[in-house]
């Protein structure tokens, strides 16, 4: 079955997908660094670089799609406005509006199915316009739409991240419960075997130093050769030193008060757990001063990796870009476990 990813970053979402036997015939974002990583990652793909506000590239994705029978449409239009990290502009955000792009395309494709992941404020009350205009866009299409909020952490991804999946079907209405859970997955057992950098060290690819110690490494490792993206940040001395007063499952609380900074959030400074699973990676995890994101014992950040371990990427999925976009890609994308887990409910629906 053919489908095309809209707004796919790094192509987490189609990534899913494909390993449940789909095929994507195109991705399409604004980000060329990030559509460089897509293209890499998936092979078979044709790339788009364009805004969905523009009507020539909304043409050429409508002309594809009708080339190549395209029976399911992906896609996350932009969530920054809706962040609870964000502004929160909502009706004064541009970015929001986004959505009336990618329905315009669904109607004009009139696909059998299609799949749309955001951040959960879309569901709160300041929200409830746009939620309300997707979900009676749709409507109005002939779908039966259903949403739900998801956790990762459900479906054995070693993460706690809470997200809005709107899926529209023609055939019948999709059944939520039908997707699979599985057994939770925790931070050592997706990334102790990464545990070897300091502060500055490791490069682009290099040689796994350590042996698997979990299933999920495994299979994390099955197809890769080289361990990719394991770069860690050189932090600053002020931020080793932070770190060093931190110990295992600590965070600011640990620091003496002159050195705690301006920082709002409690969790900042924190250290991953490994017997938990993580906090919802975002896009700069590679920051102590940004959340819970440092490493459970070593005095640095995550690194990518680490981060795309987290995320469920497997090690033979590749990014590219300089680290910020690198950083980006990863915490933008959805975990392609999950869509995996999606994609096949999906699938059982279709036959």
């Amino acid at each position: 079955m053919n489908i095309l990813d809209l707004f796919c970053g790094a192509g987490g979402l189609s990534y899913g997908f494909e390993q449940a036997g789909f095929s994507t015939i195109l991705g399409v974002d604004l980000n060329a660094q990030a559509l460089e990583t897509y293209q890499r990652n998936h092979k078979n793909s044709q790339i788009l670089c364009g805004d969905l506000t523009s009507s020539d590239v909304k043409k050429e994705i409508i002309k594809i799609a009708q080339d190549n029978n395209i029976r399911g449409i992906l896609g996350g239009p932009p969530c920054q406005g809706f962040s609870l990290k964000g502004k929160k502009l909502g009706l004064e955000d541009h970015r929001n509006y986004l959505f009336r792009e990618y329905l315009d395309i669904v109607k004009s494709i009139d696909p059998e199915f299609i799949v749309m992941e955001n951040v959960k404020a879309l569901t709160n009350r300041t929200n409830e316009y746009f939620l309300n205009q997707i979900l009676s866009g749709l409507k109005k299409m002939g779908f039966f739409v259903r949403y739900q909020v998801l956790n990762a952490k459900n479906y054995g991804i070693p993460q706690s991240r809470e997200r809005v999946f709107i899926i529209a079907t023609k055939i019948q209405p999709f059944d939520f419960h039908s997707i699979e859970q599985q057994p939770y997955v925790t931070v050592y057992q997706a990334m102790s075997d990464l545990h070897f950098l300091n502060s500055g060290d490791g490069q682009f690819c290099q040689d796994y130093i350590l042996s698997a110690e979990s299933e999920y490494q495994q299979i994390m490792r099955k197809n890769s050769h080289h361990l990719y993206n394991h770069q860690a940040t050189n932090h600053s001395p002020i931020a080793l030193a932070k770190l060093a007063m931190i110990p295992p499952e600590g965070g600011k609380s640990s620091l003496p008060e002159h050195l705690k900074g301006r920082q709002k959030f409690d969790t900042t400074w924190g250290r991953l757990k490994w017997q938990g699973v993580s906090p919802t990676i975002d896009t700069r995890f590679d920051t102590p001063s940004n959340g819970c994101n440092s490493h459970p014992e070593l005095n640095r950040a995550i690194t990518p990796r680490e981060a795309a371990r987290l995320q469920s990427f497997p090690d033979d999925f590749i990014f590219y870009g300089n680290k910020t976009e690198v950083c980006k890609q990863i915490g933008n994308a959805v975990p392609p476990k999950l869509a995996f887990e999606i994609a096949k409910s999906i699938k059982k629906l279709m036959e």
